[in-house]
């Protein structure tokens, strides 16, 4: 009996100090936007004309924007997001560079 009452003793006991530990996360920045550049020979369609939801105000609208397939350009919507307190939406936007055109993803900044 003497044994039982040992043993339950020492799991509640490891049970205890274990439900205490704290566990570390070690969180990894992410890689910056540059690293998965796109580049593109063929120059993307005019963007086209939206009119911008209301999104409320805890909210900002996203504007859709031409995105590369590998293939061809297609048309992403625009959508809203939740805003991030003083932060302001920078958009994302193609620019021409030598030898082509780079996509220039949208950031808070």
């Amino acid at each position: 009996m003497k044994k039982i009452l040992y043993l339950l003793s020492l799991i509640l006991i490891v049970f205890v100090i274990s439900s205490c530990a704290r566990r570390t996360v070690v969180v990894k920045p992410t890689p910056p936007a540059q690293s998965n550049v796109v580049l593109v020979q063929q120059a993307p369609p005019a963007p086209k004309v939206v009119v911008a939801k209301r999104c409320g105000p805890r909210r900002v609208w996203i504007k859709g924007h031409w995105h590369w397939n590998g293939h061809k350009y297609i048309w992403k919507s625009g959508h809203c997001t939740r805003r991030i307190r003083g932060k302001a939406w920078v958009p994302g936007h193609w620019k021409k560079v030598p030898g082509g055109w780079r996509w220039i993803p949208g950031h808070w900044n």
